[in-house]
């Protein structure tokens, strides 16, 4: 499948005399500026990707905190077998945040799987990946995409609303979830 997009995020930040430690980033010396590059790499790739299940794995214990006794329900709603369409994140060969895309309907997918790994988060990487999901959706002939998130998951539902996805009654299995909210995007 291979890489479908590169970006190249960069961020100044003023020490004056004092070496400030920014872990994870490459770091070089410029007139009392440290220059982070960070080099982010999306790929296309299918849930057999060793990649994504590590990311889902770190996904899973974080939903596990958050959902507490909701999580056994959640998680069969989950499963990563046989998912044909899956963006993973990468800062060099690491793997920083990935999504996934799955057929609902006929005329709509559905978003699974998002995560980005906590210390790369606030970068864009996550709507990134949301915008290559809705890309490849379009370019399947699918008009709409679908998705649920918990109410524990506050950083999910402002990622959602900022990419201008719309509350929708809850769908599916989700149809009486209280701890669920529901979104669609129109594409």
């Amino acid at each position: 499948m291979g890489i479908i997009e590169e970006i190249r995020l960069q961020e100044f930040y003023t020490i004056g005399e004092h070496l400030e430690k920014k872990p994870l980033y490459q770091k070089c010396w410029a007139e009392n500026l440290l220059t982070a590059y960070i080099m982010i790499t999306y790929s296309k790739t299918n849930s057999d990707n060793t990649d994504f299940r590590k990311l889902v794995a770190e996904l899973d214990a974080d939903l596990k905190i958050r959902d507490g006794d909701d999580h056994v329900f959640y998680a069969e709603l989950n499963k990563i077998d046989k998912i044909k369409y899956v963006i993973v994140a990468y800062d060099g060969k690491l793997p920083v945040g990935c999504g996934a895309i799955r057929d609902y309907s006929d005329d709509m997918m559905e978003v699974k799987r998002m995560y980005v790994v906590p210390d790369r988060r606030g970068l864009g990487i996550a709507t990134a990946i949301l915008k290559h999901l809705e890309k490849w959706t379009a370019d399947l002939n699918y008009k709409k995409c679908l998705l649920e998130t918990g109410k524990n998951q506050p950083e999910a539902i402002a990622l959602y609303k900022k990419n201008k996805y719309q509350i929708v009654p809850n769908f599916g299995k989700y149809e009486n979830v209280e701890n669920s909210i529901c979104f669609e995007k129109v594409l």
